[in-house]
């Protein structure tokens, strides 16, 4: 149990019999009455976001989250499968929940698994990831004159709309939280 002024950005928390992250912490200290929190969180196993404000002398249970590291295998419509990179034990995490990650993970490459309770709640994908595009329509003449843009298909089946002078066969960079194209990567 940790009091609710104790509480930082970052922190997982037990809220509602689930696992949040705190992603903004406010404290209010008004001129009448006590001091209190107001919490912005994330739910890790649902996505959800909550509001919640606590007196600062109120606990609030702490949850006890972990991350593993592990190689992205495959996906088989009800599960993503992973191998644990030091045991080389493998395992699953249910795609319910976590459906948008499935066109941003490549296979063969290592992600971090939140656990909680002994099971993965959550897959955290880097910032942005480097993606090589496997279909790119080609460019018409002409289609210069106020930044144009396509649709490119990059090798995990996501569409990411870029610039019209990336190729097939180009490497680009692309954010994993918005799918927007960054930059075309060189070599």
């Amino acid at each position: 149990m940790i009091k609710a002024g104790a509480i930082s950005k970052g922190m997982c928390l037990i809220m509602k019999d689930e696992p949040y992250l705190v992603t903004e912490r406010e404290f209010v200290n008004p001129g009448k009455g006590s001091a209190f929190v107001r919490l912005k969180l994330k739910g890790l196993k649902n996505g959800k976001t909550l509001q919640e404000t606590i007196k600062t002398n109120d606990t609030v249970e702490e949850a006890d989250v972990y991350e593993r590291n592990a190689v992205y295998q495959f996906a088989d419509g009800a599960s993503y499968h992973f191998m644990d990179n030091e045991s080389y034990e493998q395992f699953e995490v249910p795609i319910e929940g976590l459906e948008n990650r499935q066109l941003f993970m490549k296979e063969a490459e290592t992600y971090k698994i939140i656990m909680w309770e002994g099971n993965a709640i959550d897959i955290e994908l880097p910032m942005k990831i480097v993606y090589t595009v496997v279909d790119a329509p080609e460019a018409i003449k002409g289609d210069t004159v106020t930044g144009a843009t396509k649709v490119v298909k990059v090798e995990t089946g996501l569409e990411v709309r870029v610039p019209i002078f990336i190729k097939e066969g180009e490497r680009i960079l692309v954010n994993t939280e918005s799918g927007d194209y960054v930059e075309r990567v060189n070599n």
